[in-house]
């Protein structure tokens, strides 16, 4: 049904769940969340299933969560945000230790959180023009499900969430953000050709290769580390300073548009 706001669509060996907000690049919110939670169930419960695709509709794959909605319900105090935040950490971690393989297709924007359910994938093929990045600090927020660092590691992690910048595709893939870079008209038959690779593996050694897998960067702290940023980002969404106040106001009065331009022209430069 186009009207679901996650589409779930079977080819194959392969299930493949579309974000289905289009005139919204795909912006995040509950109900796209509860889609992808019962999208990933479906997925699970099907071994038929051998792959699990993550994409979106339209022209681009995410904008990350939906700004304008969370402003709108007037969140206050740390706790009522930690409440919210952890619904959003939960859906990113699932995806992570989907026992399954699972691979991001991405097109054009793919920011903030939406960054991080690519990254929660265990594989991303970017279209060549997509762009990539967490600039949540360019509104006082920050990565609610800290995975960059074990993705690409300290030092460009630190340039990226400082700076609020974006990779663009080629970049990414330098960066080790992402496995291949390909024209856009390709990237559903890229990612079908790495589906068609994975397939004829039996089911049972791909879980357990994905077990194996997600349990090396565990070993390594990434769910303690996730743990530990979800209260700080509790914090951090309550600090209010003169910039956030300043962009609610413009939000308000102007609306999100305006307010996203005024952010970005602090910077010198325009993230759409």
């Amino acid at each position: 049904m186009t009207d679901e706001v996650v589409l779930y669509e079977r080819r194959g060996p392969a299930a493949w769940l579309t974000l289905n907000r289009p005139d919204k690049l795909n912006a995040l919110n509950r109900e796209i969340v509860a889609g992808l939670h019962a999208g990933m169930d479906m997925a699970l419960a099907d071994d038929e299933v051998k792959v699990v695709v993550l994409t979106g509709a339209g022209k681009a794959f995410s904008a990350g969560f939906d700004i304008s909605a969370e402003a709108g319900e007037g969140i206050e105090g740390a706790y009522p945000w930690r409440e919210e935040l952890a619904k959003d950490v939960d859906v990113t971690m699932k995806l992570w230790s989907l026992p399954k393989p699972t691979i991001a297709a991405v097109r054009g924007w793919c920011l903030g959180g939406a960054c991080e359910l690519a990254m929660a994938c265990d594989l991303i093929v970017a279209a060549e023009g997509a762009r990539l990045g967490e600039p949540e600090i360019r509104f006082g927020s920050g990565p609610v499900t800290l995975l960059m660092p074990f993705v690409l590691g300290q030092k460009k992690t630190n340039e990226l969430l400082f700076t609020g910048d974006t990779l663009e595709a080629g970049e990414a893939e330098r960066a080790g953000l992402v496995n291949r870079v390909v024209p856009v008209e390709e990237l559903e038959a890229a990612v079908g050709e790495l589906v068609r690779k994975i397939a004829p593996t039996p089911l049972p050694v791909l879980r357990l290769t994905k077990i194996a897998l997600t349990r090396a960067y565990e070993a390594m702290g990434l769910r303690q580390a996730v743990a530990l940023n979800l209260e700080n980002s509790a914090i951090l969404n309550t600090v209010d300073t003169p910039e956030q106040r300043e962009f609610n106001r413009i939000a308000k009065e102007q609306g999100l548009k305006a307010a996203l331009a005024w952010r970005d022209a602090r910077y010198g430069e325009a993230l759409g």
